[in-house]
C-alpha cells in the first residue's frame, strides 16, 4: 500500500493509483500534523479576529464576517454554488489522480481540515467510487475551483443531505448519484467545517492530475519517437554522420546527445545506413536529434516542476501555528499552466517531424527508390493509393497539434469583481496538453506502421539486407500484430493494432 505524507508522492505513484488501482492510505504521522492544524482552526472560529475563508466570505465578499454557528454552511455553499463546469466529464483516471493530488496536498497539514477529509478521499479510491467531473470551467485560479466543487459534492453533504445535490459518480463502473455511490461503497459522507470547503476546492489539482498523467505518458512516446525515427531513417539508407556522439558533445545539450546515441545503438548493424551514398539527409532525419532532444530536455524541466507541484499546499490561507494563518496565492495555477504550455509545443514538434518523415517515406521523389506511397510495387500505383491516407491522417493531426499548443496560460481575464484580476487558465493548457499528446501517440503509430512497410519494400530491393539490432526487434514487434499486405486494405485497424502496441508499452526494444 502507497501511504501518502504530502512530501514523497511520485508521478509514478499517481500513475499507479489512478491506472492501476494501487490501494493507499494516510501517514500515521502526517494525519498528527492534520489534526493539530484542524485544532487550530478550531481556535480562530472561537476568536474574534477576521482570517479570509474561515470566518469571512470567499472572493470578493472577503471582508464579509461570517458567525461560528454558520461555518458549516459558509462551507456547504461554497461548494454547491461552485459546481458549475460544463462539458464532457473528465477520464476516470484523471478524477482518480486528482482525488489523490488532493489527498496528499492536504496530508502536509497546513490546510486545517480533518484527517477525515483525507481518509474519506482515499477511502473512496480504494473502494472504486469516482466522481463525474465536467471537463470545462475551471480559470486554474483560484485553483480549479468548479472540477474541485463537483468531486466533493459527492463525498460532503449538508444539514438536508439532499440526493439531488450529491454529484453524480461511478461506483465499479455503475453511474449513479454521489449519494448512492457512497451508501453501496459504504462510505459516510462528510459535513464540512471551518475553512474546510475552501481546503477542498482552492488549489489547481486538475492541472495538476492532468498534468502528472501528460508527463509519464510524454516519456514513453519520446523513447517511441527515438525508433520510429531509427526505423525511417533506415527505410530511406539515412546517413550516420549526423549521430556521431562527437557531433553531439560539441553542443553540449544532454537530451541531443541521448536521442543521438540511442538511435546509433538502435540501428547497430544495418547494412542499409550510408548505403545510398549521400553526403547528408533532409532535416527531418539529421536534425532530429535536436528536435526530440530539445523535447527531452523540456519533458525534463516540466517533470520536476509538476513532481514539486503533486507535493506542494495550494490552498489559503495557510496554517503555520495557534493562530497564524496567512493568505496568499499559492493555489494560482501559473507553474503547471506555463509548464503544460511548454510540455504542448515540445510534443507539437516531435510530432511534426515524425509526420515530415512519413511524407518522406510516401513521396518516391524523396524516398529513394522505394515506390509511390509504399504501394507494393511502382505498377500498382493508381489503382492503390497505398499510404497515402495516413500521412493525410498525421498531417491532420499535426495541424490540429500546431493549434492546440498554441499557449494557453499567457491569457487571462479577470474575475471576481476584479479581486482576482490576472488568472492562470491552467486547466485548459492541461486539457491542451494531453490533447497534443495524444495526437503525437497516433502520429508516430502511423509513422511505425509506414516504416515497417517502406523496411518489408527496401529489404526486397536489396535482399541480404540486415536490420540494426533494435530496428529489427521493433520491426518483429509490428509484424508480430500486423502481417504485411500487399494490395490496398483497411489501413485504420491495422495502425490502431500498432497504436495500441505502443500505448501497451509492448514495442519497445531491449
Amino acid at each position: 500500500m502507497l501511504l501518502i505524507d504530502g512530501a514523497h508522492l511520485t508521478i509514478e505513484d499517481v500513475v499507479a493509483v489512478a491506472r492501476q488501482g494501487r490501494p493507499v492510505g494516510l501517514d500515521p504521522a502526517a494525519r498528527q500534523r492534520m489534526q493539530r492544524a484542524y485544532e487550530w482552526v478550531q481556535e480562530i472560529t472561537a476568536a474574534s479576529r477576521p482570517v479570509y475563508g474561515v470566518n469571512t466570505g470567499f472572493g470578493i465578499f472577503a471582508d464579509r464576517r461570517i458567525p461560528p454557528d454558520a461555518s458549516a454552511l459558509l462551507s456547504r455553499n461554497l461548494i454547491l454554488s461552485h459546481a458549475v463546469a460544463t462539458g464532457p466529464d473528465l477520464p476516470e483516471e484523471v478524477v482518480r489522480a486528482a482525488m489523490l493530488i488532493r489527498a496528499n496536498t492536504l496530508a502536509i497539514g497546513n490546510s486545517g481540515v480533518s484527517p477525515q477529509v483525507v481518509e474519506t478521499l482515499l477511502e473512496m479510491l480504494n473502494r472504486g467510487v469516482t466522481p463525474l467531473v465536467p471537463s470545462q470551467g475551471s480559470l486554474g485560479s483560484s485553483g480549479d475551483l468548479a472540477p474541485l466543487s463537483h468531486l466533493a459534492l459527492v463525498f460532503t453533504t449538508g444539514e438536508d443531505d439532499l440526493e439531488e445535490e450529491s454529484g453524480w459518480a461511478l461506483y465499479q463502473g455503475v453511474r449513479m448519484t454521489g449519494k448512492a455511490a457512497m451508501q453501496a461503497a459504504g462510505i459516510p459522507r462528510l459535513v464540512l467545517g471551518p475553512k474546510e470547503g475552501l481546503a477542498v476546492n482552492n488549489g489547481a489539482t486538475f492541472s495538476a492530475a492532468i498534468a502528472a498523467l501528460a508527463v509519464y505518458d510524454s516519456a514513453h512516446l519520446l523513447e517511441v519517437a527515438e525508433v520510429s525515427l531509427a526505423m525511417s531513417l533506415e527505410a530511406l539508407m539515412g546517413v550516420s554522420d549526423a549521430f556521431d556522439p562527437r557531433l553531439h558533445a560539441a553542443r553540449r545539450h544532454p537530451g541531443q546527445q541521448k536521442v543521438a546515441e540511442r538511435v546509433l545503438r538502435l540501428t547497430r548493424g544495418s547494412t542499409l545506413l550510408d548505403a545510398s551514398g549521400r553526403v547528408q539527409d533532409a532535416y527531418s532525419l539529421r536534425c532530429a536529434p535536436q528536435v526530440q532532444g530539445a523535447a527531452r530536455d523540456t519533458l525534463e524541466h516540466v517533470w520536476q516542476v509538476v513532481e514539486r507541484e503533486i507535493n506542494a499546499v495550494t490552498d489559503n490561507p495557510l496554517l503555520f501555528g495557534p493562530g497564524e494563518a496567512i493568505s496568499g496565492g499559492n493555489f494560482h495555477g501559473e507553474p503547471v499552466g506555463m509548464a503544460m504550455d511548454f510540455l504542448a509545443i515540445a510534443m507539437a514538434e516531435v510530432g511534426a517531424i515524425s509526420e515530415r518523415r512519413i511524407f518522406r517515406l510516401t513521396d518516391s521523389k524523396l524516398n529513394h527508390g522505394l515506390p509511390p506511397m509504399l504501394v507494393d510495387n511502382p505498377q500498382a500505383a493508381g489503382l492503390n493509393s497505398g499510404m497515402m491516407m495516413p500521412q493525410y491522417t498525421a498531417a491532420s493531426l499535426v495541424l490540429e497539434n500546431q493549434t492546440l499548443a498554441n499557449p494557453d496560460s499567457v491569457h487571462s481575464l479577470p474575475t471576481s469583481a476584479e479581486q482576482e484580476d490576472h488568472n492562470a487558465n491552467s486547466m485548459t493548457a492541461a486539457r491542451h496538453a494531453r490533447q497534443v499528446i495524444e495526437n503525437t501517440a497516433h502520429i508516430l503509430a502511423i509513422e511505425v506502421y509506414c516504416a515497417a512497410r517502406a523496411l518489408d519494400l527496401r529489404c526486397r530491393l536489396s535482399p541480404g539486407c540486415s536490420l540494426g539490432s533494435g530496428v529489427l526487434q521493433a520491426y518483429q514487434a509490428v509484424r508480430s500484430r500486423v502481417p504485411y499486405r500487399p494490395g490496398d486494405a483497411w489501413w485504420g485497424p491495422e495502425i490502431e493494432k500498432v497504436h495500441r502496441l505502443i500505448l501497451e508499452k509492448a514495442f519497445i526494444p531491449d
